[in-house]
C-alpha cells in the first residue's frame, strides 16, 4: 500500500552496465546525446561510465572525451565506476559534475560469494577481497565511523560454482557482522548483488526477512539484480514489498534492460531490469519517482537507433497502461501486428497506416461510452451494468 513502502532511490546504469558490453566503436557523440537525454527524464542518479583499463573494457576507452562534452543536468547526481585508486584519480578530474562516492557513506565489507567470478572479473580472488577487510575496519575506527555495511555479490548463485543458498549468504553476513561488532561499529546497511543473474524474488524476500529478524537495526538496503533469467523486475518488486517506511532502498537498472558482463558467461543476455518497466511498476504502486516514463521511452528508442537493434524492455514496446480517456486506444484502429505498429501509443495513427481493417461497421460499446464521459466502466457497488435489461439475472426465487 502507498505510504507503507521504503524510500526508493533509483540509479540508471545504462551508460555503464549497458555500454560496457556493446560495440567499442559507438560514437562518443551518440553516447553524449543519450546521456543528455537521460538527464531530462527526471532521473536523479545516473552512472556515466567506468574509469577502467581499456584493455579489459575497450567500450570505456574514451571516457575523458565523453566527460568533457556532456551537459550535466542541475539536480542530477552523476557517478562513475572506479575499481582502483588510479580510476578514482581519473574520476576526480571531473568532480564536479561527477560525485565521487568511493570511501563515502557507510564503510562496507564487500565480497563476492563466487571466487571464480571475481577472479575472471578483476583478476583478484575472494581471498584478496577479504584481506582488505582489516584495513577497512581500522580506517573506520580511526575516522570515528558510527555505522557500517555488510553484503556480497553473487549473493544467490554463480554460473561457475552453482547455487548460493540463503543460508550460505547469511553465514557470510554473520561473519562480516561479527567483525563490525568486534570494532564497536553498528551495522545498519545490507547490500545484495547479483552479477550472474541468479536472483529470485523468493530469495530476496527470505534474505530481507531473516536479516530484519536477526538485525532489526538494518534499515538501509541496496539491490543490484541482473536479468539473465527474467527475474530482475520481480526482485525489485519483492525487495520493495519486503521493506517498510522505516527503510530506504537503492535499486539499479538500465533503459531497455540492456547490458551484460563478459566475465559471467552470458554476455548481452545478462541484462538488467529495464528502467522504464521498473519505474512504470513503481508509479502504479503509488511510489512517486518523479521520473517521466514517456521520456524514458524516448531514450530507449534513441538507444535502439544507436545500437541498431531492439532492446529488452516491455513498456518501450507496448507503452504504459493508458490511465486517462485521452490515452485509450482507438476502438476502430485496424489490426496491430508489428512492433512498429504498436508504437501508435506514442506516435499516433500514422504508426499503423495501411494496416488491415476488417470491421464491417464501426465498433461501439456502452462501456467505452461511459469511460469517454468520465464515468467508470463498471460500478462494483452500483447499478451498472448489473441492472441493465441485457444482463443475465437469476430467475429462481429462494425459498
Amino acid at each position: 500500500m502507498p505510504g507503507k513502502y521504503p524510500k526508493v532511490t533509483y540509479t540508471e546504469e545504462g551508460m555503464r552496465e549497458g555500454m560496457q558490453i556493446e560495440d567499442s566503436n559507438i560514437a562518443v557523440d551518440d553516447k553524449i546525446k543519450l546521456l543528455d537525454a537521460l538527464g531530462e527524464t527526471g532521473l536523479k542518479r545516473i552512472v556515466v561510465g567506468s574509469f577502467v583499463s581499456p584493455r579489459y573494457t575497450p567500450q570505456m576507452a574514451r571516457m575523458d572525451e565523453l566527460m568533457s562534452k556532456f551537459k550535466p543536468k542541475p539536480g542530477v547526481i552523476y557517478t562513475a565506476l572506479a575499481l582502483n585508486e588510479r580510476g578514482v584519480e581519473r574520476a576526480r578530474e571531473y568532480a564536479p559534475p561527477l560525485t565521487i562516492e568511493r570511501g563515502e557513506g557507510r564503510p562496507g565489507l564487500g565480497v563476492h560469494m563466487c571466487d571464480v567470478f571475481i577472479r575472471r572479473n578483476t583478476n583478484r580472488s575472494q581471498m584478496d577481497e577479504m584481506s582488505g577487510w582489516a584495513k577497512t575496519i581500522a580506517n573506520a575506527m580511526e575516522r570515528g565511523v558510527k555505522e557500517a555495511s555488510i553484503g556480497a555479490n553473487a549473493s544467490m548463485g554463480s554460473n561457475f560454482i552453482g547455487d548460493i543458498s540463503v543460508d550460505m549468504y547469511l553465514a557470510m553476513l554473520d561473519h562480516q557482522h561479527a567483525l563490525w561488532d568486534d570494532a564497536g561499529i553498528k551495522v545498519t546497511q545490507c547490500s545484495i548483488g547479483d552479477p550472474n543473474g541468479w536472483c529470485h524474488p523468493s530469495k530476496v524476500e527470505e534474505i530481507v526477512y531473516r536479516v530484519k529478524e536477526k538485525w532489526p537495526e538494518v534499515t538501509h538496503w541496496s539491490g543490484h539484480y541482473h536479468n539473465s533469467r527474467g527475474m530482475a523486475l520481480s526482485c525489485h518488486y519483492a525487495h520493495i514489498r519486503s521493506l517498510g517506511p522505516e527503510d530506504d532502498l537503492r535499486l539499479d537498472g538500465t533503459i531497455g534492460g540492456y547490458g551484460g558482463c563478459p566475465y559471467c558467461g552470458n554476455g548481452r543476455a545478462t541484462g538488467m531490469a529495464p528502467t522504464e518497466d521498473s519505474i512504470h511498476m513503481m508509479e502504479d504502486m503509488g511510489i512517486d519517482t518523479g521520473i517521466s516514463v514517456d521520456k524514458l521511452v524516448d531514450t530507449v528508442w534513441m538507444a535502439e537507433e544507436i545500437l541498431g537493434r531492439q532492446l529488452w524492455g516491455h513498456v518501450s514496446r507496448a507503452g504504459p497502461r493508458p490511465k486517462t480517456a485521452d490515452k485509450l486506444y482507438d476502438m476502430n484502429a485496424p489490426f496491430v501486428e508489428t512492433l512498429e505498429q504498436a508504437r501508435h501509443f506514442k506516435v499516433g495513427p500514422k504508426a499503423y497506416e495501411g494496416a488491415v481493417y476488417p470491421w464491417r461497421e464501426p465498433i461501439k460499446s456502452p462501456y467505452r461510452d461511459r469511460v469517454d464521459k468520465g464515468l467508470p466502466a463498471y460500478e462494483p457497488n452500483g447499478n451498472w451494468p448489473w441492472t441493465e435489461p441485457w444482463f443475465p439475472k437469476p430467475t429462481h426465487k429462494k425459498g
